[in-house]
């Protein structure tokens, strides 16, 4: 019954005929943000968005074992995308469902549960993400365009546009889908992208940032090129975060709650007590925001070709200055910068949801804040809290955290996500050790752990 209710608000027949689909690609997100699907003729999909698509569990990244029974990834119409590159093909994101009942560890429903938690109070989180990415050769040894050598590559024109063909051709899709992209530019590293799109409800943004991985990824290979959002692929580049965006408005979408003008910042006593509660909780949450080896590479990273890293070191807030943790660059909204490229797009705004809602209930103050240079002077503070640095330490954190992981999101409070993630990233921490060990090169070591990252990560 709970599937045929959900499924029946919009029909996937109709859409198909409308858009001339022939394929649906009805897919999900696993604990670790790797995309799955399965590829569903048109003529089938009515039956499947009543029954949803089923997999074996067990072959994903999802805590289950080998005996339970099919999980059904059931498709959301409302999350339909039609390819721009295969206009014949059309995408769905969706929920898991075991036994008639939505799966806790399904990372959508783990957003959809946080976002019941802000219905409750009639607040609505729109949100924006910023996702850095690299465009490799077609190996993904190197970077792809060999004249993209400069010291201080930021902004390059002539880099930006040897690379025209490529990104012209995202930002076409984007425009064709409605998202309103509205800048692209080269980053701070050789052969390093952005590409900003207009904020929207956090729901819409993590489907939306989902997708764009993919069709990064896909038109870089149709071009004979790979892209990867991996932290660190270079140990003398900057790395690729993944900043978001973050405000917070009345469910009617009418007013945002965070604006006070009469606040220096332009950010309301709410607001602040959302920075407060990330500020607290967020070390413990980095296991999810930095989820893999090569993460703490980009975040404890010495200074780069470039001159700086661009990432944060320690948990603190400013106004417009780009070397804290959270920025208020304008009146209503902060940007929140811990967050790499490999980070799970529904757990990342789970997550700030999760924190920001535990700050504004226990009126979390996020204290003075810094306006000096962190990465010339921050190492003269005091009793500053600092992100953990290592894969090591963000994984004793969310496993000791008694108060926001495990009373805020379900499935970790009944344990079994929290105990699975933990036991997957030993797993993966110490296989890579013990391969490292046996050389004794430290700069060997490095370009090793990249490597094997690399390898790990390259369906993020």
């Amino acid at each position: 019954m709970l599937r045929i209710i959900l499924s029946m608000v919009k029909s996937l027949e109709k859409i198909a005929k409308q858009k001339k689909i022939k394929y649906f690609l009805v897919t999900f997100v696993d604990l670790f943000g790797v995309q799955r699907a399965k590829l569903v003729p048109t003529r089938a999909i009515g039956e499947m968005q009543k029954t949803g698509a089923g997999f074996g569990g067990f072959a994903t990244h999802l805590d289950l074992s080998f005996s339970e029974p099919d999980m059904f990834a059931l498709p959301d119409p409302d999350s339909f995308i039609q390819l721009p590159w295969q206009p014949d093909v059309g995408w769905l994101a969706s929920d898991l469902v075991m036994n008639n009942k939505f799966m806790d560890q399904c990372p959508r429903v783990i957003l959809k549960n946080q976002i019941n938690n802000l219905d409750k109070q009639n607040l609505k989180m729109m949100t924006g993400v910023e996702c850095e990415f690299f465009i490799l050769n077609e190996d993904g040894t190197e970077v792809a365009d060999n004249r993209d050598d400069a010291l201080k590559p930021c902004y390059d024109v002539a880099a930006l546009m040897r690379r025209f063909d490529v990104l012209s051709e995202i930002c076409d899709s984007m425009i064709k889908l409605g998202w309103k992209p509205y800048q692209n530019d080269h980053e701070d590293a050789n052969g390093q992208f952005e590409m900003n799109w207009d904020y929207t409800d956090c729901l819409t943004t993590a489907d939306r940032h989902v997708f764009f991985k993919f069709m990064v990824k896909s038109i870089a290979e149709k071009h004979g090129l790979r892209a990867t959002f991996m932290p660190k692929p270079f140990t003398q580049l900057t790395g690729n975060g993944c900043h978001a965006h973050v405000s917070v408005w009345d469910k009617k979408k009418k007013k945002n709650l965070f604006q006070d003008s009469s606040d220096q910042l332009g950010l309301s006593k709410m607001g602040y007590q959302f920075i407060g509660g990330i500020m607290k909780s967020v070390d413990s949450f980095a296991a999810w925001l930095n989820p893999c080896l090569n993460s703490y590479e980009r975040l404890n990273a010495k200074t780069t070709n470039s001159g700086s890293t661009y990432s944060p070191t320690a948990v603190t807030y400013s106004g417009n200055n780009r070397t804290h943790m959270i920025r208020i660059p304008d009146e209503g909204r902060f940007e929140f910068r811990a967050a790499d490229g490999a980070v799970n797009p529904y757990l990342l705004q789970s997550g700030i949801i999760a924190m920001g809602l535990d700050g504004m209930k226990n009126k979390r103050s996020p204290g003075k804040r810094l306006d000096i240079n962190m990465y010339t002077q921050g190492h003269k503070l005091k009793r500053v809290k600092k992100l953990p640095n290592s894969l090591e330490q963000a994984i004793k954190k969310f496993s000791n955290d008694k108060k926001v992981v495990r009373q805020i999101i379900d499935y970790v409070k009944n344990n079994g996500g929290l105990d699975y993630a933990v036991s997957m990233m030993n797993e993966y921490h110490t296989r890579s050790l013990k391969i490292l060990d046996k050389f004794p090169d430290n700069q060997f070591k490095v370009a090793l752990k990249n490597m094997i990252d690399y390898v790990i990560e390259r369906d993020y």
